[in-house]
């Protein structure tokens, strides 16, 4: 005589279920979870800058990341709806990370911290707070008609 399993089909539904049965505020992170178009490659204007996205899409104290002219950056938004891009490869890791780093400041320093070994880069020129013979290259950034443009370094 077999044994009834103790991981039913029921029993597994019944363990994958939501506690309140619904998984409304689960994109906590991104409170406009409706699909985005997104173009083919990066979009350049005419006049050398790259758009990367809606400002909407990067939200306050978060950075997001974007290739530019082949090069990963970051672009970061300050608790005060600042826009700064910097490149988003750490030094001290050699990992592309940064755009994933805490947004903050350092003494009234608007600066991003790595998430890897925490150094903090200052968003105005990237340099390293922890080790002055560090900095990350920053570029040009604005917004145009709602949409975030990085310029090339």
């Amino acid at each position: 005589m077999t044994e009834p399993s103790r991981w039913s089909s029921s029993a597994a539904l019944r363990l994958r279920e939501h506690p309140t049965g619904t998984t409304a505020g689960a994109e906590a992170k991104d409170p406009s979870p409706a699909p985005v178009a997104v173009a083919t490659g990066p979009v350049t204007t005419p006049s050398g800058w790259t758009e990367v996205c809606p400002l909407e899409r990067v939200q306050p104290e978060r950075a997001v990341a974007a290739l530019v002219a082949g090069e990963p950056v970051a672009v970061v938004r300050t608790h005060d709806d600042r826009i700064f891009a910097l490149h988003n490869l750490d030094p001290f890791s050699g990992a592309s990370v940064l755009s994933r780093g805490i947004v903050g400041d350092v003494g009234g320093t608007p600066v991003i911290a790595s998430p890897i070994f925490k150094q903090h880069f200052a968003l105005a020129d990237g340099r390293c707070l922890e080790d002055a013979d560090v900095a990350v290259a920053t570029y040009p950034v604005r917004v145009v008609e709602g949409v975030v443009q990085v310029g090339h370094a």
